[in-house]
């Protein structure tokens, strides 16, 4: 018997960081590959009460079928949330997700027709790109600079389906748009009549200030915006959001709906039994503290052991590094090496949907102790300054 695959199905491809993941299982390996979030952060102890609440107070309710929308208190408490970041929402336009992954899949599902244009940033999340491909999206590259995309070169994306953003702490790049930056950007999108997906899971994740107000702010209600718990409790919980305008919520609703009835409503339940009387004020610091002082780990440790010609910025929140290596250098084929001297990276190619730059790689900081990042960054250091003189 043959199986006859859909046209779609040859877009699917592995993801790179997790067939690199695989890698670190070996004895030793320092993975600074991985986007995952401290696992020392997780709040073991509060999920516990409320798996515990939840049990006890509405057991059959949150062990049943659920309303597509998602658990309405939770929906309430994303829309005042936002508020109080910006971005002003109605309970009614929240969706909860399976992950914000999937609000990336629904997006797709409604909004992209084999050979429709979708606009990004260079580089952009490799996760977006994934999520789009089965879609048959072609991709347009916008020039970026170090704090993100141009609003004087945003006509390459005249006539595209949508612009996918991250402003807030970008994945893989770690760049932050300034609040000037994110004004010229919306206004230069509806010039254009250019839809606005902003997708923001690390914008909690500062270290120094917040961030400026989400692009949606200023999009006049237009746009759509993704949001996760998976940075700021758990990402085993897969519980993400979108926001979408009223004239498009039925449509991904109704996606939502093909793809898994509803997003489990227990941990729902649960979840907002742990945020809804303030708890993340508390929790989130903590994180921050965490991540900043492995970041300035992280930055030290390069100026120290990078080769000359290697550039990076360093990130004012988030998860990682973007680190820019001399010319002749290409990260993919270092990799082996890097791993063989006991450190894994990923390497930048996969985050361009265009024209790659196969001198680029990610490192992340969040995972790793500080001790450890310092060993971890000697062994690329030494794998780089080899590559170069050899």
């Amino acid at each position: 018997m043959t199986w006859t695959l859909a046209r779609r199905a040859a877009r699917l491809e592995p993801s790179t960081i997790r067939e690199i993941l695989k890698l670190t299982e070996r004895s030793g390996i320092i993975s600074l590959a991985g986007g995952l979030p401290a696992a020392e952060g997780f709040p073991v102890a509060a999920m516990g009460e409320a798996c515990a609440r939840v049990l006890r107070e509405h057991p059959r309710e949150a062990l049943q079928y659920a309303a597509s929308e998602g658990f309405g208190p939770l929906r309430e408490w994303v829309a005042q949330d936002l508020g109080a970041h910006g971005l002003q929402v109605q309970a009614q336009q929240v969706l909860i997700t399976t992950g914000s992954q999937q609000g990336l899949d629904l997006v797709g599902k409604v909004l992209i027709d084999p050979g429709s244009r979708v606009a990004v940033e260079s580089p952009t999340y490799l996760g977006a790109l994934q999520a789009f491909n089965p879609y048959e999206a072609e991709y347009v590259s916008v020039p970026c600079d170090e704090e993100g995309p141009s609003p004087e070169r945003l006509e390459v994306a005249a006539g595209a389906r949508f612009l996918y953003l991250l402003p807030n702490f970008q994945n893989p790049s770690g760049r932050c748009l300034g609040a000037a930056r994110r004004q010229a950007l919306a206004a230069r999108a509806q010039a254009l009549g250019l839809p606005i997906v902003e997708d923001n899971p690390y914008g909690e994740l500062w270290f120094d200030s917040p961030p400026p107000p989400p692009v949606s702010a200023a999009m006049n209600g237009e746009a759509i915006y993704l949001g996760s718990f998976s940075k700021v409790l758990a990402p085993g919980l897969r519980l993400g959001y979108v926001v979408a305008p009223p004239a498009l919520f039925p449509k991904l609703l109704q996606a939502k709906q093909a793809a898994d009835l509803h997003t489990p409503g227990f941990n729902q339940r649960v979840v907002h039994e742990v945020v809804k009387d303030g708890f993340l004020r508390q929790h989130v610091p903590a994180i921050r503290a965490r991540y900043k002082a492995q970041r300035d780990a992280m930055r030290s440790a390069l100026e120290q052991h990078l080769p000359a010609g290697c550039r990076w910025t360093v990130p004012a929140g988030g998860m990682f590094f973007w680190v820019e290596l001399p010319p002749a250098l290409d990260a993919a084929a270092l990799l082996p090496k890097a791993v063989d001297a006991g450190v894994a990276y990923v390497p930048g190619a996969a985050f361009f949907a265009g024209d790659a730059r196969a001198n680029t790689l990610r490192l992340s900081f969040v995972t790793v102790a500080p001790a450890r990042i310092e060993q971890g960054v000697t062994a690329l250091g030494r794998v780089l300054a080899e590559a170069l003189s050899s």
